[in-house]
């Protein structure tokens, strides 16, 4: 029973990062952040040379790609499905971190500053649900059951 109550926990904690994901990009997207970030200049416009639509275009791709994580190999408990998590709460850290430390760099706001802070909290969240699955005595040979 405890472990599928960890599974949902876990499935639903997801889901959530991907929530925030999406607020996140919105915020971007209003403010233009293509225009603002090297990086993301760089990255929209290796895509195309309309930055608008690149930054769309990726913002689908990364969403859709989270949904199928979600769909397919976390609902369905696959083994992959713990590395694919392991690899979206170290990329939304990431992202979490960097945008508070690029806005006190410039001094103010910068796109993605305000929805930061919920990348971050549920990326560790994410994180702690892994490592406390991970260190659960019935989990076997420290592996992580994340099918309900």
């Amino acid at each position: 029973m405890a472990q599928k109550v960890m599974a949902l926990r876990f499935k639903l904690t997801f889901a959530a990062l991907l929530l925030a994901q999406a607020a996140h990009s919105v915020e971007e997207y209003v403010g233009r952040f293509w225009e603002s970030f090297p990086p993301a200049r760089f990255l929209t416009g290796f895509v195309s040379q309309d930055r608008v639509w690149s930054f769309v275009a990726l913002t689908i791709l990364l969403m859709a790609f989270g949904l199928w994580c979600l769909i397919w190999p976390m609902r369905r408990g696959w083994p992959s499905a713990v590395y694919l998590a392991w690899a979206w709460v170290i990329v939304e850290a990431i992202n979490g971190l960097v945008h508070p430390l690029w806005s006190l760099s410039e001094g103010g706001y910068t796109p993605g500053v305000a929805t930061a802070p919920l990348l971050l909290a549920s990326a560790v969240y994410l994180g702690y649900q892994l490592r406390k699955a991970a260190r659960d005595p019935s989990a076997a040979a420290g592996k992580v059951d994340i099918q309900a």
